[in-house]
């Protein structure tokens, strides 16, 4: 009888665990501490003319919070300013200055995310 007990509680545990992750990676969860709400994300404007562009392709984005972590991240940079696509998992980044790749690795890893590829555009 426990044991029939105790595999109930595990399966709805389960269940309920399942629910959630599934909430979120449809973007429909509070993930990283934001809301199921939309973001009007302000774009950064250069103050030089741009001289380049890369197409950087981010992992571990689920919703449009993280989209606005990892943009005010590279943002964060110097002469650089991102697009970012929930979508499609890719950064389009502008830049009026030398762009250093390191950096854009450094800035996004810390806001919790990791490129996969970078590619000049």
């Amino acid at each position: 009888m426990i044991d029939a007990i105790i595999i109930i509680i595990v399966v709805v545990l389960l269940a309920l665990a399942l629910k959630g992750s599934l909430k979120h990676f449809k973007g429909e969860s509070p993930c990283c501490g934001g809301s199921h709400e939309s973001y009007d994300i302000e774009e950064k404007k250069l103050q030089s003319p741009i001289i380049g562009k890369k197409t950087l392709e981010i992992e571990g984005m689920h919703c449009q919070n993280c989209v606005h972590h990892v943009m005010k991240a590279i943002n964060s940079i110097e002469g650089a300013s991102a697009k970012v696509d929930l979508d499609t998992h890719l950064a389009v980044v502008s830049y009026d200055r030398e762009l250093n790749e390191q950096e854009l690795y450094y800035v996004v890893e810390e806001a919790g995310y990791h490129i996969q590829s970078i590619m000049d555009k």
